[in-house]
C-alpha cells in the first residue's frame, strides 16, 4: 500500500512539473531547434509504425498505367516538388526550412505504394504533409504515386519530358494556381487520353462535343 502512494505521488509530481514546464513556455517548437535525438527517434518509430498499419490493407491499382502517370506528372509539379523537388530542381526555401525535412524526390521513388498513398490522401500531424485527400480523389492520388513510382530511373530531361506531356494541376475540380512549378495550371484536360484506371464517369475522361447549344446554332447559320 506504502509503494502505491509513493508511485501515485510521483506520477502527480511528474505531471506537476511537465504542466510547469509547458505553460512556461520551456519547449522550443521553432523549426530550427532539432529535436533531442531520443525524441526524434521515438517520434519516427510512431511515424512509421502509424503509417504502415494503416497502409497495409490498402489495394494497390495498376502503376504502370501510362495516362495515370502523365495524370501524376502534372499534379506532382503543382503540388509536390517545390518541398520534395525533383532531378531538375535546386533546394527551396521550403524543402530547406521545414523540419523534418521533406524525403527529396529520388527518396519518394522507394516508398511502398501503399504507403505514398495513405500519406498523400491523410498527410502527416506537425510535418507540414498536406492531407490532399480532402481535395483529390483517391484516382489522382494513385496518380502521383505512379508517377514517383518512375523517380528510381528518371533523368532530368525525362521529369521535363513527362510533366510538359501532362495536363499539369488538373483533378476534377477545385484547383487552384499559385504561381508554382504548374506549366498548365488552371487546363481542363478535356482533350486527355482517357486512363484504363478511371471510371466512366470520371471528370478527366473526354467530354466530347460540350459547346453550348447556341455555338451550335450560330455555326450552323454560317453554313446555311
Amino acid at each position: 500500500m506504502k509503494l502505491l502512494k509513493t508511485l501515485v505521488f510521483l506520477a502527480l509530481v511528474g505531471v506537476a512539473m511537465a504542466a510547469a514546464a509547458i505553460w512556461g513556455g520551456v519547449y522550443n517548437v521553432g523549426a530550427d531547434d532539432p529535436h533531442w535525438s531520443a525524441t526524434y527517434r521515438v517520434l519516427e518509430v510512431a511515424r512509421t509504425r502509424s503509417i504502415s498499419v494503416r497502409a497495409a490493407d490498402i489495394q494497390v491499382p495498376d502503376l504502370s498505367d501510362a495516362e495515370l502517370i502523365r495524370n501524376g506528372a502534372g499534379n506532382y509539379s503543382a503540388m509536390c516538388v517545390t518541398c520534395h523537388l525533383s532531378p531538375d530542381a535546386e533546394e527551396t526555401e521550403l524543402s530547406v526550412g521545414l523540419y523534418p525535412r521533406p524525403p527529396r524526390w529520388d527518396a519518394l521513388g522507394k516508398v511502398d505504394p501503399r504507403e505514398a498513398f495513405w500519406v498523400l490522401k491523410h498527410g502527416i500531424k506537425a510535418s507540414g504533409m498536406p492531407a490532399w485527400g480532402k481535395s483529390m480523389d483517391d484516382r489522382y492520388l494513385w496518380g502521383m504515386v505512379a508517377f514517383m513510382q518512375q523517380f528510381p530511373s528518371m533523368t532530368a530531361a525525362q521529369y521535363s519530358a513527362q510533366v510538359a506531356a501532362s495536363d499539369g494541376h488538373s483533378h476534377g475540380g477545385g484547383e487552384t494556381d499559385v504561381g508554382g512549378g504548374d506549366p498548365h495550371a488552371g487546363h481542363d484536360g478535356k482533350n486527355a487520353e482517357r486512363s484504363s484506371f478511371e471510371p466512366v464517369d470520371d471528370p478527366m475522361a473526354p467530354a466530347g462535343d460540350d459547346r453550348p447549344a447556341d455555338e451550335h446554332d450560330s455555326e450552323d447559320d454560317h453554313h446555311h
